[in-house]
């Protein structure tokens, strides 16, 4: 009786829901089309010709003449049918989405005289709405409008006559479930047994379109951007706002096929006619991690805002700001507009603000070679949170300020964290060597440099570690550490140079002349020295070079955690006529791993099976026969090794037995899912038929995965969005109510969050009690 009561209250939301829906109007426009690029007028019949079969279609990727969305009640045009003087009042409806609705003419016949209702199957909308289906209602009048524009939905639904055939409602219900199979083979199950029985066209045009919802979605998530491109401009009814996830996947295909102005057209569509406000959010969310700047401000400026409130996009503007200003860290050349520099700005500055956006404008300036604004906002990077990123940052901007003491003891506890930072360090290193006047440093500092720059094999390090000894007249220490630069870099002629004036004050004949012959006619200064005109070198001390500059920055900095240093005590002086010793690291291990017989297979089988234990060092994956390679894929899931366990599955999926392409499919999607590539998951899991069971619990998963990954991203709205998606087809468990509840409550949609974690905390669950007492906090506002 649970559900019944369940489906009486769905069903009278799903009528409320539809009487609003059927109210709105028809107006005529256009959307993205080819044409956007150039002037339509300029289309020629011998540039169509030359297109292949995708290009003209996907230029004409619009909804078809006539065709209606459902939640604006719009009917779009080809724009590639509207190139003329004649259609210009249509393109000038679709650049402007202020135009009053009223202004809409129901269609007319070629007589002139309004068209008539046509006769239309309409017991899907019966159907749906009997069981509260309100999405799959608004999509059915979206379909049927689509294919009639003269007609008009029942004003009740559920007071739709049907013919009472228990086969056609099983199929409809097949249908609800997303099992497409299913109803193909129930489809020809029946015209077997009845040859004379047709189903239902409506069925059939349903069937398919669902058919390439789910190829679109298959070929998005495998980046077969052509795929998706063709599979929408063969079934236009999927682009309208009731389908608003296969619009965003045709906007991230031409973005990604260097089509950026399509991109921008899709999402624009969106911004004209939608009215979803979370789903117009997530688009422009989207758009600003695909389309350049000037793009994302004509998106933006579609931004509306509801009486007494505000601007709707105003949630997502700190976000773009950050984004913004990111990209410019890679990019030297990048302006970004004040507008977002000034907001991030004030983002740093708050109390609470995160260390993260002092980081991104410290890099940003950095760039730009503002050094006063990035030593700013780097050290408060810094001093709000330590770490490898902003003592890089500000290391390097302290070395160009010519304060490389600070920048060395600011980078020293982070310097083997990554390449990038070893690098800095040593810069640091050099330019502290090299100042002038010449510093005395603490022993521990110079024997804490030391091992950095031997284990960095940095030449230029070397060499100013060598004319600093020789500054303080420790000529063996100077010729040791001359030479060891050398042998890292023998064409590096300052390192001679000292290397020669060194062995001539300790009045090592030999060596000072076996320098002079090697670089004799490469070097006047060396072949000078000792020359009774030649200035007294012994005396002298020469001008010391200067050390290069640390390289630019790379963009993308991650947020790394100092590693437990170790301090080397080394003597101040290496051993006379020796470079320092470089440590060599030892050569690993290898470890055996037990392994408990893999699930699916019995392990056994010649020619590289896949006993317990063995499927870690077998042969070639690729040399197994596809029988092998499933038990080889179960084996190494075992093992938790599942990207190589996704290679077994690969060879697999070319078996003979749709079975094991079936268990292949499976394994790799669920191989794909353990290490968190969850589109890949789902373009694997549509490379062959599933069982109903199994098709779930993937989606399910798959969807799950999405869910709390948008929600660590902070993109709420879409953690919300694939978690309605899931709701669908299984029930919520609690881990995912919580996670719910606070992205309502990250939202601001207070009473939401409370809604959920009280149903949870009725049950006794603690996520629920947790939720509550952060909401009595004030926590997450």
């Amino acid at each position: 009786m649970r559900f019944s009561l369940i489906a009486v209250t769905a069903t009278g939301l799903a009528i409320a829901s539809y009487y609003a829906f059927a109210r709105q109007p028809s107006v005529d426009f256009s959307m993205m089309t080819g044409s956007v690029d150039a002037n339509p007028g300029q289309q020629s019949g011998s540039a169509n010709a030359s297109m292949t079969k995708t290009e003209r279609l996907s230029a004409q990727l619009v909804m078809p003449v006539g065709a209606v969305d459902s939640r604006t009640g719009r009917s779009p045009v080809v724009m590639a049918q509207a190139t003329g003087p004649a259609s210009d009042d249509l393109i000038a409806q679709a650049s402007n989405p202020a135009q009053p609705q009223g202004a809409s003419r129901p269609p007319v016949t070629a007589a002139g005289q309004q068209a008539q209702q046509p006769a239309v199957d309409e017991s899907a909308l019966r159907y749906f709405a009997a069981r509260g289906d309100t999405a799959r209602l608004q999509a059915e009048i979206s379909r049927l409008r689509a294919l009639y524009p003269s007609w008009t939905p029942p004003a009740d639904p559920l007071s739709i006559q049907t013919n009472g055939d228990p086969q056609l409602d099983r199929m409809w219900q097949l249908y609800a479930q997303s099992r497409y199979a299913d109803v193909r083979d129930a489809i020809a199950q029946r015209q077997q047994a009845e040859p004379g029985w047709q189903p239902p066209e409506d069925l059939l045009d349903r069937l398919k379109l669902a058919e390439s919802r789910s190829g679109l979605t298959a070929a998005s998530d495998a980046k077969d951007y052509q795929t998706v491109i063709r599979i929408a401009a063969e079934n236009p009814t999927l682009l309208t706002c009731s389908e608003v996830d296969a619009l965003w996947r045709v906007a991230d295909a031409f973005a990604h096929t260097d089509r950026g102005t399509r991109a921008r057209d899709a999402y624009l569509y969106i911004l004209n006619n939608c009215s979803n406000t979370d789903e117009r959010i997530a688009t422009v969310q989207k758009a600003s991690e695909l389309l350049p700047a000037d793009m994302l401000e004509q998106l933006m400026a579609k931004e509306r805002t509801p009486p007494g409130g505000q601007p709707e996009f105003e949630v997502i503007r700190d976000g773009i700001a950050r984004r913004l200003v990111g990209e410019g860290n890679s990019d030297a050349k990048l302006v970004v507009a004040p507008a977002y520099l000034q907001r991030l700005e004030r983002l740093a500055s708050a109390t609470d603000a995160l260390s993260s956006d002092a980081l991104i404008l410290g890099w940003y300036y950095y760039r730009r070679d503002n050094l006063g604004a990035a030593e700013r906002w780097l050290r408060m990077a810094y001093s709000k949170q330590p770490d490898a990123s902003s003592a890089e940052g500000l290391a390097l901007t302290l070395v160009r300020q010519n304060s490389p003491v600070e920048a060395e003891n600011t980078l020293y506890p982070y310097r083997d964290t990554s390449d990038d930072t070893r690098a800095a360090y040593l810069a640091a290193v050099s330019n502290l060597l090299a100042l002038n006047p010449v510093p005395v440093l603490q022993s521990d500092v110079l024997a804490r440099m030391a091992p950095a720059v031997i284990t960095g094999r940095d030449a230029a390090a070397a060499q100013q570690f060598g004319w600093y000894a020789r500054t303080m007249r420790q000529p063996a220490t100077a010729a040791d550490w001359f030479s060891t630069a050398l042998g890292w870099k023998p064409d590096d002629e300052p390192s001679a140079y000292g290397l020669a004036l060194s062995r001539f004050d300790l009045n090592d004949r030999a060596g000072f002349a076996a320098v002079q012959r090697l670089w004799a006619g490469r070097s006047e200064r060396i072949a000078e020295i000792g020359r009774p005109d030649a200035q007294d070198m012994a005396q002298a001390q020469p001008a010391r070079a200067v050390a290069p500059a640390y390289a630019e920055p790379v963009a993308s900095r991650p947020q790394y955690v100092a590693p437990q240093r170790t301090e080397v005590a080394l003597p101040r002086q290496p051993m006379e006529g020796r470079a320092p010793v470089m440590p060599t690291p030892a050569p690993p291990s290898v470890r055996r791993v037990a392994a408990s017989a893999p699930a699916g297979g019995n392990g056994s089988g010649s020619g590289g099976g896949s006993r317990p234990g063995e499927c870690w060092m077998m042969s070639d994956v690729r040399s197994l026969r596809p029988e092998q390679a499933l038990s080889r894929g179960w084996c190494l899931m075992d093992l938790n090794r599942p990207l190589e366990a996704v290679q077994a599955f690969e060879v697999a999926s070319s078996s003979t037995s749709a079975t094991a392409r079936s268990d292949a499919a499976y394994g790799r999607s669920l191989a794909y899912l353990r290490v968190g590539l969850t589109d890949k998951a789902s373009a694997a899991a549509a490379d062959a038929s599933q069982t109903n069971a199994r098709a779930v619990e993937l989606q399910s998963s798959i969807l799950s995965d999405r869910a709390v990954k948008f929600f660590k991203l902070g993109r709420y709205r879409e953690a919300l969005l694939a978690l309605d998606q899931r709701a669908r087809i299984v029930p919520e468990q609690t881990d995912l109510m919580s996670l719910r509840g606070y992205a309502y409550l990250s939202l601001g949609r207070r009473a939401d969050a409370q809604r959920v974690f009280q149903a949870l905390a009725d049950t006794g669950n603690s996520a629920g009690q947790a939720g509550l007492a952060d909401m009595l906090d004030g926590g997450m506002h």
